[in-house]
Formats: C-alpha cells, structure tokens, sequence
C-alpha cells in the first residue's frame, strides 16, 4: 500500500504545481496497468475529479468527450501518445516517472468536501453526443460503505477489476479491495473477454469477490466457472430466469445490483439464496429512496408499473454542461423536506411486489443495456442518418436467442442504394465498439402504429440473408477452411459462412469471438490466443494461420529466437522493468524479498549440495544478473558462472533444548 500511495502522492503534489486542484478535470487516457491505479489516485488526492478516457474508444468520441468536458491535462502512457486525438491541454506520462520523482511522497493536504466531484464518466446521449454525468465523494462514499458492509469486505478480500474504467462499473471494482485494505487485481483488457483465461486467472489468484454482468458471468459458467466458494455480485443489465438459475446451481447466494449512472453505479440491490425466489431488484440501498411514479409523480399502487425514480445521497450533480437535460432528468423531490433535493427520472418500469421488493419491467425510452453497456439508441440513429446514403434509421435490440441480445440497425436508402461496409466502417469511426449494430436490414418503409409513429415491435427479425457479408460468398477450399466455416456458422447461427466474410462485419463481437477461439482450440488441439482472430478476422486468413501452427508443431510461429552476446548491456523485460520502477520508489522494501526455511533430513553433502547449486546459477543466468542505470537507463548485465561456496554454520554442539 505504501508502494501505491507514495506515487499517488507524487503524482497529486506534481498536479498541484501545475494549477491542478479542487474544481479541476483532468483526464486519464491509459489502459489497464499499474499506472492506472496510480493516476486515478493522484487525481483524487488532487482534489480534482478524472474523466476515464478509454484508449478503446474512437477517436472522434473522444474528442467529443475532450471537447464537452473542457479538459486542460492528461494522464497517459507513452505508447499512447500516438492514438491521443488533437487538443489544446498539457499531456504528462505516468510511464515517464523522471517528471514526479522529484516531488513530495507525502499526502496532499488539499480539504476535498463531500461535494466536490470525484470523476465526470460518459454515457450514451439520445441527440447522438455523450453526456457527462459528475459524480460527487458523497454519492461514492455512500455506495462503497454500504457494499463493504453489506458484502463483509475486508483485509483478506481479492477483488478482480473486470470492467472498463470508462464503465461506472468499475468503481466497486476497483475501491472496494482499495479501502478495506484488500487486493486488487486489474485484469488485462483481453482476458476479460476470453471465459477460459478468466476463470484460470481468477482462480489462481485466489479471488473472493466477483463482481460482473451478466455477459460475462455467462462467459465463466460456460468455462466452468460459476463462483462457489466465493461473494458473487451481477448487475448493469437485467438478470434473465435461465442466467439466474445457472447461477444458482452452485448453492452460493447471489447479489443482483441495479442503478444508473446518474444515481452512482447501484441504487438496489437483492440477496438470493434460493433459485425459487422471484427475480427482483431488491431495495434500496442505505441512504437511497425509489419511487415507483404515474406520469403526475403520483405513487402507483403496489403490483402497478411505474416510472422509477430515485432520491438520496447517491444522486449526481447532473450533467457536465448541460443545465436544460440535468433539470429534465434530475428534478425537484416531492418527497424531501429539503427544498433543494433531487431525485433521478431513471426511464425504468417496475412495480412493487407485496414484501416491497421492486421488480425491473424494462425501459420506458429508448435506452437499452447490450452486454453490461448503457446505450442510447439515439445516439447510434444520430450517426447512421448522419450518413449521406442514408435516409431514415431505426435501432433496436433484439434477443432472438436467449442471452444473446444484439443491436439491429433498419435503414431506408437514399437514392444511392444502401453499402454495409460502408456504413459499419462509418459508424466504427464515430461510436464506441459495443455501439455499432451487429445486423443491417435494408426496408423501403417502416411500419408505423396508428399515431403515426415508428412500430418498434413490427420490425421484422432479421433474415440470415440480412446478415451474410457484403462480399460475394465464396465457398471453403480447404479441410481448414470448412472446419471453420463450420464453427463460425454454428456460433453465430448462419446458414453459409464465406471464406472472405469478416467475423465481425457478419455481428461477431469479443464475446462471440472467445466462444469461436474456445471451440477452435477444442477441434485443432492448438493454442490459439483470442488476438489472432481480431488480426485474421476472414475464415481464409485464420484457416491460413492455424495451417502454419499446425506444420510449426508447437503453436503460433514465433520470430526464431537468436543468442545475443552476454559482453553487452542487456534491455530489461517488462517485468523487470515494473521490479526496477518499484525498487527506485523504495529501495529499502523487502516485500519482493522471500524468506524460507528448509529443513533437510539425513546426511549432508556439502560438496554435493555446492555443485547443485552452482549448476542451478549457471544453467539460469537471471541469478547472475544485476541491474545498474546508464545514462538513466536500466540495463541488465550477466555475470560469468563461477564456483558458488556455500557458507555453513555447524549447530551440532548446541543442546536439544
């Protein structure tokens, strides 16, 4: 912890030099790393509030969000440098340390209020632009208090961070180990979409606590994973029947969370321990209020829909900028003696069920949660229409197999004829992965209700001919290529798949693409990892691929591997690199230091016991290696192998006692 804090500190005292403090944004562009975490904190102790910036995102989007939130610094990491978008703020690199390890490792003294904003995160917006929702300390000490308390977290607690830092998802993740003195494991961005990695990375590092959608709760069930022994927690979308009783299979209880972004990640929550309970939300958290409401803001009778609203300490400050949409959505609280409090209009149905708890009906707009992501489907229509061959758009989500709820998009052409490629490729540019539709299906005419209006549920399903590539389809050549025709064809339920139609051209997205890897693995007795299919995404390209793995015998061909000269200054490894960093904070740390005592039993053959051991240090040169910095630069020397002498202390003499 003093590894963590110490820096976080540099970083915090650095931000203060620069004008950065209470009041202040700063945005964070990095990926998921140590310097993550560090950034997050430094920013805080700061005073000033993050906006998440996910390297992930497009470019335009992120200027979108760099433009609307007025940032003037950045956190990032060098090797993102060249992805940044343009903008006029101070960009500084927490991969980069020569810039902090000047400053002061003591806490900040900066006098944050509960009021102060802790971080501004995006979300989908129904006029096509995100919109900033600012997130006061209050409204995240309320909720991380409460689910420490209500989850019984502590010291002992190994938390994996699964969801995108851009995704309010993540802050349980990430603070609830942080502030009942527990581990945090941050999860690399291509594990999280791959069940199989997943499940064995949660169990080697011995987690106690899962806290993920139900997306990726699928993935892990599917793997054989279903968290027995463990704290489980779903949430951000709703909890099918047939998930929930997968779930419940184990025997462990279950928590299913539920709230905005706007009311701070969670506002209800339920315990189950019994798979014949009815599946609800629960009920509020501590210091939370939910209204179920009619149109006049009058409380509906129990077992009637109604809007839900909710009021108290997890209720945002708004949106960034935006003071016409903040006084729409977030309004006067009718049921306050406070004249200045506000309550959320979520856009949600539910009704109360007899025992009070809450029961999720769906959406009341035209918001929809795909794959744990909050999305306005006005925002994908905003930039389909913004297309020039398109003439009218219409966005649903549809889950035409259970659990496997996608995005379709209905287009009316202009009059120069509709192109898919064209308009993915387009949307790609300008909207977030998750938001781009896996189906294109062209109409002449939408159907339309007897107001006038699109009929939403008399759009057709779409046809598998709707969803084949835009390339001609041409036919497998090889035993390779119609193995994996075969499998594409079962995952995504086509009838004929091309060996030039692109995987995600045809819907695929990572979750899909983990199952396709899982079962090639299966089939060819190779292994291959999830990245291959994002780089040959064409059955003839991956077929291409997994022929050379199987002729190389032993995977994937690598570069071949060629001896380099022990008289040189070697470069560090990546490991070595994080070992050196953290040794330069704190020299005197002994915390990667593993003391062990061995008792051996019988005679001792010192002579024996010195030539094993020296042929250990010969045969691994890491035990000959020392590091030293060269013109600031770590580098790696090796050592020639020599003779080691093992110091013996003869206790022989000494009484039993």
């Amino acid at each position: 912890y003093r590894q963590l804090n110490e820096p976080s500190n540099q970083v915090a005292n650095f931000l203060l030099r620069k004008g950065v403090g209470r009041g202040s944004i700063v945005g964070l562009y990095v990926e998921r790393s140590l310097e993550m975490v560090i950034g997050l904190l430094g920013i805080q102790k700061s005073g000033a509030a993050y906006v998440p910036l996910d390297p992930g995102y497009p470019k335009e989007r992120l200027r979108i969000i760099l433009e609307d939130s007025g940032i003037q610094t950045i956190l990032t990491q060098q090797a993102l440098l060249p992805s940044m978008p343009e903008h006029s703020g101070a960009v500084f690199c927490l991969d980069d340390w020569s810039g902090f390890t000047a400053e002061s490792t003591v806490d900040a003294s900066v006098g944050s209020e509960p009021q102060d904003l802790v971080y501004v995160i995006f979300t989908s917006g129904s006029t096509g632009r995100p919109k900033g929702v600012q997130v006061p300390h209050r409204a995240v000490i309320n909720l991380l208090s409460f689910m420490q308390q209500e989850l019984g977290i502590g010291d002992q607690d190994v938390v994996p961070s699964l969801a995108s830092f851009a995704f309010d998802m993540s802050i349980p993740e990430l603070y609830l180990p942080l502030i009942a003195g527990g581990r945090l494991l941050v999860v690399p961005r291509e594990t999280t979409g791959n069940g199989e990695e997943l499940r064995t990375l949660l169990q080697q590092q011995g987690v106690t606590l899962v806290h993920a959608t139900p997306t990726s709760w699928r993935l892990l069930l599917d793997a054989g994973f279903s968290g027995k022994g463990r704290k489980r927690v779903i949430g951000a979308e709703p909890l099918p029947q047939e998930l929930f009783l997968r779930l419940m299979e184990s025997g462990e209880p279950l928590y299913n969370f539920y709230g905005p972004t706007e009311t701070t990640v969670w506002s209800t929550f339920q315990r189950f321990t019994s798979p014949d309970e009815p599946v609800t939300i629960g009920r509020p958290l501590a210091n939370t209020q939910v209204y179920l409401l009619d149109r006049n803001l009058q409380i509906v009778p129990i077992g009637v829909p109604g809007e839900i609203h909710i009021a108290g300490s997890g209720v945002t400050h708004g949106y960034l900028s935006r003071p016409d949409l903040t006084a729409e959505k977030f309004i006067p609280d009718p049921f306050s003696s406070d004249s200045a409090a506000r309550m959320y209009k979520t856009g949600d149905l539910g009704r109360h069920l007899p025992d009070g708890r809450i029961e999720f009906l769906g959406r009341a707009d035209n918001q929809v949660k795909v794959r744990g992501f909050r999305i306005e489907l006005g925002d994908i229509e905003a930039a389909l229409s913004a297309h020039p061959t398109v003439k009218e758009a219409v966005v649903v989500a549809r889950e035409d197999r259970p659990g496997d709820k996608r995005l379709v998009a209905y287009v009316i052409a202009g009059v120069q004829g509709i192109n898919v490629r064209e308009l993915r490729n387009h949307l790609k540019d300008v909207l977030p992965e998750y938001m781009v539709p896996a189906t294109f299906v062209a109409l002449q005419s939408f159907p339309l209700n007897a107001n006038g209006k699109v009929d939403r549920r008399a759009l057709p399903a779409p046809d598998v001919r709707d969803r084949v590539s835009e390339s001609d389809l041409i036919l497998p050549r090889t035993p390779t290529e119609g193995i994996l025709a075969e499998i594409w064809a079962e995952v995504m339920e086509l009838d004929k798949i091309g060996v030039e139609d692109n995987f995600f051209d045809l819907g695929g997205h990572s979750m899909l693409a983990t199952q396709v890897i899982s079962r090639i693995r299966r089939t060819f007795q190779l292994e291959i990892p999830l990245r291959v299919l994002f780089e040959a995404p064409t059955v003839a390209a991956l077929s291409e691929r997994i022929d050379a793995a199987q002729r190389s015998a032993e995977g994937l061909i690598a570069p071949p591997l060629i001896r380099v000269s022990r008289n040189e200054k070697l470069p560090l490894s990546f490991g070595q690199q994080r070992l050196w960093f953290l040794d330069r904070l704190d020299s005197k740390s002994p915390v990667y230091n593993i003391p062990l005592n061995l008792r051996l039993e019988g005679e001792l053959e010192v002579e024996v016991l010195e030539r094993s051991l020296t042929e250990v240090i010969r045969r691994h040169e890491v035990l000959r290696v020392n590091i030293t910095a060269v013109a600031g630069e770590p580098v790696q020397t090796v050592r020639p192998a020599e003779p080691f002498a093992l110091p013996i202390t003869d206790l022989s003499q000494l009484s039993a006692a």
